[in-house]
């Protein structure tokens, strides 16, 4: 029997595992059952809260298709409130991922803040941006982002020439009126997510390298599942530092399941 909590952040579901004995030994088929919105548990991906030297904890992350992955933001923010929940922190964190150090602030109204890798660099070509802010992502601008079959128009980019096996997660954005409205077809999910963490990170800097914010190095976001804030320092050469992804990261059950 697996006890494991449930947690999203702004609709981005992740099942949640206190791994600190190291009972829980993952494997692909016992990862995508779990996450399998059918006949599991239902979820975006599943993460592992682990010790580990001189840090809070390590995250360990999952795609729904079983297979460990890269950054992943909104998983970030809720393996911090998990791990708040679990008595291993307060106010803030410092922990492991996959991409490095990573830190956090808690705050009493459910939000948390996470300090995101910095990126030092930004391929540009016309309305595409490419970037890595922990995950590799691809961010076109649209005009009408309503109209964009996301699931179609994003698997063609995901699965194209040059990324290659690996592929990459595309974003569509439209930015109007100081709002950036981003959808994301993640990898590893293959379908579009009500929300991506390191996704809203790369569209709001693909916004400020684009020079549409006048000087402003802060970005609301509106995606499907809710809202989110990302703040960050513009240094030359078209780099970043100092990138803080906000928003509500939330419990929302707990439970027992057999594998």
């Amino acid at each position: 029997m697996i006890t494991f909590y449930k947690y999203q952040g702004t609709g981005n579901d992740f099942i949640m595992i206190d791994n600190r004995d190291k009972k829980f030994v993952p494997d692909l088929p016992s990862i995508k059952k779990l996450c399998d919105r059918r006949f599991g548990i239902g979820a975006d991906g599943l993460i592992l809260l682990e010790n580990v030297k001189d840090y809070d904890f390590n995250m360990v992350y999952f795609n729904s298709d079983g297979n460990e992955s890269t950054m992943c933001g909104n998983g970030g923010r809720c393996i911090v409130a998990f791990a708040a929940f679990l008595g291993v922190v307060k106010n803030s964190a410092e922990f492991i991922a996959i991409d490095g150090e990573h830190k956090a602030e808690i705050f009493e109204n459910g939000i948390v803040s996470l300090k995101m890798k910095d990126v030092s660099a930004i391929e540009k070509s016309v309305n595409d941006f490419i970037l890595d802010t922990g995950s590799p992502h691809f961010v076109r601008f649209v005009d009408k982002i309503s109209d964009v079959d996301v699931f179609i128009e994003g698997r063609k980019i995901r699965r194209s020439e040059p990324f290659g096996a690996k592929g990459i997660n595309v974003n569509f954005v439209e930015f109007k009126d100081g709002v950036l409205n981003v959808r994301t077809y993640e990898r590893g999910v293959e379908d579009e997510t009500l929300s991506c963490g390191t996704g809203v990170t790369a569209s709001a800097l693909a916004v400020a390298s684009a020079g549409l914010v006048n000087g402003k190095e802060e970005c609301s976001i509106v995606v499907p599942g809710g809202s989110l804030k990302v703040k960050y320092k513009a240094q030359q050469g078209n780099s970043f530092t100092d990138i803080w992804l906000e928003g509500l990261a939330q419990f929302v059950f707990k439970g027992e399941i057999e594998l």
